[in-house]
């Protein structure tokens, strides 16, 4: 069984990956790559035995529910699946009430919903780890996956180019903060849609002491051009259903297709976090082409959230 070393990491909150040292997401990333191997291999890794994981959803979830719920129970622990329809939290419970009474009971919280204030809060107020599963400003454990995804398939990530194309969202910021390990990144989004510029700016100092390099831009092509990794997300993302019109009138010209892929690396990789909308922001040539890992990287959820609930509870 892989032996984890949770002396850095025990206690600790995953806001974002701004909390976290270069060191640190890369021995995340060892970890979660050795948990993978031991799964495939049918080695058991009951590291959590006896721990209880309470899930918040205020959004709805495929891939974080599912990955946490059976990430706890490889690693021998029990995930509690709480909708706001069921808790107090969805009648006006305050959130710092929330927090205490569940760090009473659990071993640690994950949490997926819109207001990244709300985590903060919950963090503050919880004396057991608290895991961001997603707000509308970050997405950090979808960007651990893509970092192990990008690694097993590239073999590096440090000097590599990754190409964001798309809404300067959550996943955006949360992938500008991966420059830090030495990758150049570059955001590719419509006036008026780019990334927030406080982001922005922390993430610029922080890529350029890792060796790293975070553009923005409103050309597409300048993202591709040469691009190690390509990289989408929908143009509407959940909460701004009403605006989809509007949005899909901003982004026509930012979609994912042949020609986008033409420009880039000929060996390079496409990601997309998912759900896709086909036609939209990625072609279908291209999500089930061959060039696509997009469902590795939907697989790699689970070996990536291991890794934090591994470390961290």
């Amino acid at each position: 069984m892989i032996l984890v070393n949770k002396k850095e990491f025990q206690g600790r909150d995953y806001l974002s990956l701004k909390d976290y040292t270069p060191d640190e997401i890369l021995y995340m990333l060892h970890v979660a790559k050795g948990l993978k191997e031991e799964t495939k291999a049918g080695v058991a890794h009951p590291i959590l035995q006896g721990k209880n994981l309470a899930m918040i959803f205020t959004k709805s979830s495929t891939r974080t529910r599912v990955s946490f719920e059976v990430g706890m129970e490889q690693l021998g622990g029990h995930a509690l699946f709480l909708s706001d329809r069921d808790i107090q939290i969805g009648r006006g419970e305050p959130i710092k009430d929330t927090a205490r009474v569940l760090a009473r009971m659990v071993d640690g919280i994950m949490i997926r919903t819109f207001s990244h204030q709300d985590v903060v809060d919950l963090a503050e107020y919880a004396d057991v780890p608290v895991i961001n599963g997603l707000t509308d400003t970050f997405h950090p454990t979808q960007v651990l996956a893509d970092l192990l995804t990008i690694q097993e398939h590239k073999h590096q990530i440090a000097g590599l180019k990754l190409g964001f194309i798309g809404d300067g969202n959550n996943m955006a910021h949360s992938l500008m903060n991966a420059a830090k390990l030495g990758m150049h990144i570059v955001i590719a989004s419509p006036n008026g849609y780019q990334p927030d510029p406080g982001i922005v700016a922390e993430a610029q100092t922080k890529a350029k002491k890792g060796g790293g390099l975070v553009e923005i831009v409103e050309d597409p092509m300048v993202a591709a051009k040469d691009a190690d990794v390509l990289y989408t997300d929908v143009w509407a993302s959940m909460g701004q259903e009403e605006e989809a019109a509007i949005r899909a009138k901003a982004f026509a010209g930012y979609q994912v297709n042949a020609e986008t892929l033409k420009a880039a690396n000929p060996k390079a990789i496409v990601l997309h976090c998912l759900p896709a909308h086909r036609g939209e922001e990625i072609t279908e040539e291209v999500l089930e082409g061959p060039q696509s890992v997009v469902f590795d990287e939907a697989e790699n959820r689970l070996h990536a959230h291991k890794a934090i609930l591994a470390l961290l509870m």
